[in-house]
């Protein structure tokens, strides 16, 4: 749960910014996104799956161009 307290002198757009980025920082709007279609196990799988390819893919081009 996000909490953020208003200090004195903050503007409520400041606090509604303050409360933006921590909902960002602590991933909720990306859980929210995950969570509002149900998913099979199986295409859960082929996401991490191609997941981890497409970061095994960035590293080896990384590694080419050093």
């Amino acid at each position: 749960m996000v909490f953020v307290k208003a200090q004195p002198g903050d503007t409520t757009d400041s606090v509604i910014r303050k409360f933006t980025r921590k909902v960002i920082a602590e991933g909720l709007l990306l859980e929210f996104k995950e969570r509002e279609f149900h998913q099979k196990p199986a295409e859960i799988r082929k996401e991490k799956y191609k997941e981890i390819r497409r970061r095994q893919r960035a590293r080896r081009r990384n590694k080419r161009r050093k």
